[in-house]
């Protein structure tokens, strides 16, 4: 048969789109495969890409041909919208386009590149190994994906780790869970994309003289998601379309939270939160740590009646008479002496086995079932308001570092210990999540919990940094693994102000020894040295998502610090009401942080990428999308470095002094301030001084930094329950004109029960000496009766 040019043209169209027999992929749902040429060589005989968004690309690599896309817990439940993508194939090289990537595959090896639609080169991988192995008894694969990072990349995340490192690039890390390392394996990238790596296994990221890679030890194939942003926020706002969006705690969560190791009787959380009101210090919450049950009941959720004689009229008490709220330690481990055990017992495969006191099973749901009716019926039904989920790892084998525990003495309904071992934390706070909401939505969940993995912001989790000890290094590394933990997706994270060990091995205390009891002040609180260190710590733990104190071998009350008049005393009250003054722009932020995908806490890549020189620099950040921190963390200093950000001009905090981006200089830190800087462009607003997050916010100071164009949404609801998500808050857009020297306060959006319908806005332009500090400016620029009605401030 004799083919004309154009018969030769369709022919060679057929083949470009993949459609003829001898086409080098296979369109599936979602995407494409491939059957790569040396597979013989990495063990990876099948190549799975699939568009699940136009900015999400799931990357799969399977043993065989026959193998499915692995199940996740991590995106669990989520559906992603699907992409429109098209294909093309040139000669070995296979393109699939979103509409927002273009994705290069190369059918010889399998390996993928990215670009995005500028036709940018911004990630590439290397070959994807996966290799059979036995571990605890059991045939898996161990899977490894190599990595070709680009030239002055910077990579964040991995959850919280405490060796001090800030950018991923040039280090080696191993994830499992432990006491004081929470593991999110993902990643943040300075070239607009993250990386979700979907394995529960104990898993190592190295990039180092020996490679570039992400190392799993049990997976039945090799799984992770590429997310494109390119702005960080839009990263993260991505993986949690993926993985799931953080809820909105209640406004108390981000007041002061009052915690030791730990109160022992009603009376005294009575005394304590009755004392704080008196000396008019603000304080939202008091938490009970363990112990509070029967003796050698470890882990029974419920009082001991003899030491906690009434809990229902203690919880009624704390919240009517003193505006507060409590804070409770549930472990995931049970006494065989308790009944909680014993009902626990009763059902085939609840608990891990155990010659001690076992672990519940997290991942079976009709126990996590069972664990919240213990729960609620010894103590949600009283009155508790919020959990602190301690041991979440799980604790298997005390503190010991190492995961043998988890291959042989965790068993997971679904599988085994080796496969889901980083997930337990995961499971176990779903289960809180997920049946409270069953109980009640007029009480957000609030869960503190010692460990995390990925998506576990959508269980109202917030992550604090483990049993850390009182030493300088300490708490400077907390700062860079707070960082990291919300750059890995997480937003809420904490630690313990003034480190849970104080003293060194075998003083006082909970008489540990060992690696985890080395702190450098055995004097306690009466030693002027952790007076100062605590100082520090405070004013930095004022600037952390949820602000909370805690701690043993001492009381952490801030009047155990001095009296009225002296210096720490009076730095400690002064920090806990800026963080009170500054509740309208927390609480807005964490709006945002539900309603945007915002991270409140943040590198300064994250806002300031085109600025290469901040990649490094891990002991500054920002608190929302004003506010630049600049912890104390060396002692006897009375100043410290401060780099200020390009492309912006700041304010000194404490002083209205302007300064330009992109320069390096000494400020003054006194141990009464920690140096503060605010962006210009930037509304600040700042309520009254109150002595609850709760408390009325009018009138309120909005604080104008000139320099540039700048916005705020002021966010508003009932300060508890779920009614927002049904639409039931307000909102307020604030917008300043820089060139025009205009304020413009828009016209209130939503309602809801109890809203303040007439408020009044004090107008200040802040500048040198004015509209600083704490205090509250006595004569602002304006006054501004607002009664729902846009208004425009000119100056």
């Amino acid at each position: 048969m004799k083919i004309t040019m154009r018969m030769h043209l369709f022919l060679l169209s057929l083949i470009a789109i993949g459609t003829l027999q001898g086409k080098s992929y296979e369109r599936m749902e979602n995407g494409i495969s491939i059957l790569p040429r040396n597979s013989r060589e990495t063990g990876a005989k099948k190549l799975i890409i699939r568009a699940l968004t136009d900015d999400i690309v799931q990357i799969v690599r399977t043993p065989s041909d026959s193998d499915p896309i692995p199940s996740s817990l991590v995106t669990e439940g989520v559906k992603p919208s699907g992409s429109q993508f098209t294909v093309e194939e040139r000669g070995p090289e296979i393109r699939l386009l979103t509409g927002k990537l273009i994705i290069l595959l190369d059918s010889r090896t399998g390996e993928a590149a990215i670009r995005d639609s500028n036709d940018r080169l911004i990630f590439r991988e290397g070959s994807g190994r996966i290799i059979p192995a036995v571990v605890a008894g059991e045939k898996v694969n161990h899977i490894q994906q190599s990595f070709q990072w680009l030239q002055g990349e910077a990579l964040y995340g991995l959850g919280q780790h405490q060796e001090g490192t800030f950018n991923w690039r040039g280090h080696y890390v191993e994830m499992f869970q432990y006491n004081m390392r929470a593991v999110v394996p993902f990643l943040l990238s300075t070239n607009g994309y993250g990386i979700l790596w979907d394995n529960c296994s104990y898993t190592k990221f190295n990039d180092t003289s020996a490679g570039s890679f992400v190392w799993s030890e049990a997976g039945d194939a090799i799984s992770y998601f590429f997310i494109y942003g390119p702005e960080p926020d839009a990263v993260i706002r991505n993986y949690r379309k993926l993985t799931g969006d953080a809820p909105l705690f209640p406004k108390w969560t981000y007041g002061y939270i009052q915690s030791k190791e730990r109160y022992q009787s009603q009376q005294e959380i009575l005394d304590i939160a009755r004392e704080y009101r008196q000396r008019r210090i603000p304080m939202d919450a008091v938490v009970l740590d363990w112990q509070y049950w029967d003796d050698g009941m470890w882990g029974q959720k419920s009082f001991n009646r003899d030491r906690f004689p009434d809990p229902e009229a203690m919880l009624r008490t704390l919240h009517t008479d003193h505006n507060a709220h409590f804070m409770i330690s549930i472990w995931p481990k049970m006494s065989s002496r308790s009944p909680d055990h014993n009902e626990m017992a009763a059902h085939a495969g609840f608990l891990y086995p155990s010659d001690s006191d076992p672990f519940y099973d997290a991942f079976n749901p009709e126990a996590r079932s069972l664990y919240w009716e213990q729960a609620d019926r010894g103590l949600f039904s009283k009155g508790v308001d919020a959990w602190w989920c301690d041991a979440s790892e799980p604790e298997l084998d005390g503190w010991d570092l190492n995961c043998d525990a988890f291959r042989t003495k965790m068993k997971p309904s679904i599988g085994s210990g080796s496969r889901y071992m980083n997930a337990y934390s995961l499971m176990h706070a779903k289960g809180i999540y997920e049946n409270q909401r069953r109980v009640t939505a007029d009480k957000r969940v609030v869960n503190l919990t010692r460990s995390a993995f990925s998506g576990q912001q959508k269980y109202a989790a917030i992550t604090w940094s483990g049993d850390i000890t009182a030493d300088w290094d300490v708490f400077r590394n907390q700062i860079p693994a707070g960082l990291n933990f919300c750059m890995s997706g997480i937003p809420y994270w904490t630690t313990d102000i003034g480190a849970f060990f104080i003293q060194s091995s075998g003083v006082g205390g909970l008489g540990r020894g060992g690696w985890f009891r080395n702190g450098r002040f055995d004097g306690g609180i009466a030693d002027e040295g952790y007076k100062e260190l605590y100082v520090r710590w405070f004013q930095y733990g004022a600037f952390c998502p949820i602000f909370r104190a805690h701690g043993t071998d001492f009381p952490r009350e801030i009047w155990r610090f001095g009296e009225p008049g002296t210096r720490a005393y009076d730095t400690l009250l002064k920090f806990d009401n800026l963080r009170y003054r500054l509740m309208p722009y927390i609480y807005s932020t964490a709006w945002k942080v539900t309603d945007e995908g915002y991270t409140m806490m943040r590198g300064l890549a994250m806002d300031f990428g085109q600025d290469p020189h901040v990649f490094e620099i891990d002991d500054q950040f920002m608190f929302g999308p004003s506010i630049l921190v600049n912890p104390v963390t060396r002692p006897g200093v009375t100043y410290r470095a401060v780099y200020l950000p390009l492309d912006a001009d700041w304010y000194n905090f404490w002083t209205g002094e302007r300064y330009s981006g992109g320069q390096t200089f000494p400020v003054p830190a006194p141990l009464h301030e920690m140096p503060l800087f605010v962006r210009a462009g930037s509304i600040v607003p700042m309520g009254p001084f109150i002595q609850y997050a709760a408390e009325s916010a009018d009138p309120i100071e909005l604080r104008i930094y000139p320099g540039a164009n700048g916005d705020f949404t002021l966010y508003e609801d009932e300060n508890d329950n779920y009614n927002y998500e049904k639409g039931v808050y307000s909102t307020i857009n604030l917008k300043w004109d820089d060139q025009a020297r205009r304020l413009t306060i828009g016209k209130r959006n939503g309602s809801f029960p109890g809203m303040l319908k007439n408020r009044t806005f004090h107008v200040v332009v802040a500048g040198e000496r004015r509209g600083t500090g704490v205090e509250i400016t006595r004569s602002p620029d304006r006054t501004v009766a607002y009664s729902g009605i846009e208004q425009i401030v000119s100056f």
